[in-house]
């Protein structure tokens, strides 16, 4: 999809035109009927930007109902660092207003920094460009696996971390020179070690690290920032579990556009299918998610051909988007090959908000699956969490998960542009065809709602080792119907200094500003007449 960029003036009008007095006028107070001052109609870029900011989400945003009047608000009065710094700032304002009643607290609340989005933000084009393949960095990213061990999360294909040598699970004994890398954000906040390994890897054009591979042999890799193409395929591969049980384990880090990610998805289970797999473990331990139409890809590759038809999950607006009266969304023109169209053109109505199940474009079918695993953490997010949803709807199919309670991120959202930035706040919700979704708090293994088993990350051993922790958990199962076992690989994660929920928090922090939600796919609304 390519967007139109509009120019600083026709900026000015748009803002302008969603000015005007009456009953639908986005600053006026929700549900009130009546006015309020408008904005001014002159000001500098960013009191318009900031306008904006506040405007759109008076129509588009998903809990817009919390939101005060425009006047009360006044987002010409935040300021912040840079123009970037105050509309986040401001994004954040606004993320806090609608309460969760069976929390008492923001619908957007995030314990690591309350006051902050959990999932509004705003971008400068890096997550475009990164969902659509094209990533600029080092390629890895790291993880404590206790509070003296920092390890090698994962490895890009093709980054500079990959043609390097650095694999997962290495550990990381310095970085530029540094030894003092202990965790240190128990305390509160990141913590001086922690904020220098996140700035290290997440801030900088150049690293060097030392790093200890698997067999004791320690080397020096120096890093500088590139440009590569994204495979969210980090790993593949079947394996054989006796008594007639064959695995697919796949590895997908990212819901990268369907451009991108469809054809690495259709290598692994076409390789799966051949295989005769009839155990499906799909791990989405650092997923934050990405594209809906690819989460939709994915989850018809799992779901068996029975269900072609059916129900998949459903969408859920708010009802001024449902009404069609959310007009300042007629300004954001986009185009699609020889198509151009505004946001305002789609129908947001419920009724026309269901998904259903197709095996139509999806080349393989798992004919022989029973069970499927997730491995999940507290990085598994959004369109990963949507994929889940609906899988655990199947009946036919025994699903766990595996790992840590995950992001908790039920609602997603599209672009909207502001001058040179791109506003993500959450405007829709999904739930499966059970009708089951909110999962705001996040999806606990080995919960009632949830079955599965609880248990710490392992990234002591690659993607596909049979001795990695949770990949074991799963395995064991499939083998004795239980998660009990008395293998070193799963009573090894027991010796940890770090509880559960300490790793979980580190894996967060490390996070860092990593992408987390869901992008809607447009093509399952209708244009309207």
């Amino acid at each position: 999809m390519q967007k139109v960029f509009y120019a600083a003036l026709l900026f000015l009008i748009v803002v302008v035109s969603s000015c005007k007095k009456g009953n639908n006028d986005p600053g006026t107070q929700p549900g009130s009927g009546g006015t309020e001052i408008a904005p001014s109609k002159t000001g500098s870029a960013l009191d318009l930007m900031r306008d904006s900011v506040f405007l759109y989400a008076q129509e588009a945003y998903y809990w817009y109902d919390g939101l005060p009047t425009y006047a009360k608000f006044n987002p010409r009065s935040i300021t912040g660092s840079s123009d970037l710094a105050t509309l986040q700032k401001e994004v954040d304002q606004i993320s806090q207003f609608k309460i969760n009643t069976e929390t008492g607290k923001p619908y957007e609340y995030y314990p690591a920094e309350p006051g902050s989005a959990k999932y509004s933000f705003i971008d400068e084009g890096g997550v475009s460009e990164s969902l659509n393949g094209i990533k600029g960095d080092f390629g890895f990213a790291p993880l404590y696996a206790d509070i003296n061990d920092l390890r090698i999360r994962y490895v890009y294909p093709g980054s500079p971390a990959d043609l390097a040598g650095i694999k997962r699970g290495y550990v990381i004994t310095a970085i530029n020179g540094r030894t003092a890398l202990a965790y240190d954000a128990d305390a509160g906040g990141s913590g001086a070690n922690v904020n220098f390994v996140i700035n290290a890897y997440a801030n900088s054009n150049n690293i060097t690290m030392t790093l200890k591979r698997f067999d004791g042999t320690t080397f020096n890799a120096s890093l500088a920032v590139a440009t590569y193409t994204l495979n969210p395929v980090l790993s593949e591969k079947v394996i054989d579990a006796g008594n007639g049980r064959k695995v697919g384990y796949i590895v997908f880090n990212s819901f990268t556009s369907p451009a991108n990610a469809n054809a690495k998805l259709n290598q692994a289970f076409s390789d799966f299918a051949t295989q005769g797999v009839t155990d499906l473990v799909v791990d989405l331990r650092y997923n934050g998610g990405g594209y809906v139409a690819t989460a939709e890809y994915l989850t018809n590759l799992i779901a068996p051909a029975a269900k072609a038809g059916s129900p998949m999950y459903y969408t859920y607006f708010n009802d001024k988007l449902a009404n069609g009266k959310a007009s300042l969304l007629k300004n954001q023109v986009r185009k699609d090959g020889a198509t151009t169209y505004n946001y305002a053109q789609f129908d947001y109505s419920v009724n026309g908000n269901v998904v259903n199940f197709t095996k139509t474009g999806i080349p393989v079918t798992l004919n022989n699956l029973t069970k499927v695993f997730f491995i999940v953490t507290g990085s598994t997010a959004s369109a990963s969490e949507l994929t889940i949803n609906n899988i655990r709807a199947i009946k036919t199919l025994d699903v766990k998960l595996i790992g840590t309670t995950s992001y908790g991120k039920p609602v997603g959202f599209f672009d909207i542009d502001i001058n040179k930035y791109q506003m993500y706040v959450p405007e829709f919700e999904t739930k499966n065809a059970d009708l089951k979704g909110g999962y705001y708090a996040g999806m606990t293994p080995g919960s009632t709602e949830y079955p599965g088993v609880r248990a710490s990350d392992d990234v002591t051993k690659d993607f596909g080792d049979v001795n990695e922790g949770l990949l074991a958990r799963a395995l064991t199962y499939v083998k004795t119907g239980t998660f009990t076992s008395n293998s070193p690989a799963i009573q090894s994660l027991s010796n940890k200094t770090f509880s559960i929920d300490q790793a979980s928090a580190a894996g967060l922090m490390l996070d860092n500003d990593k992408f987390k939600g869901m992008i809607f796919n447009k093509s399952n609304l209708k244009l309207k007449k």
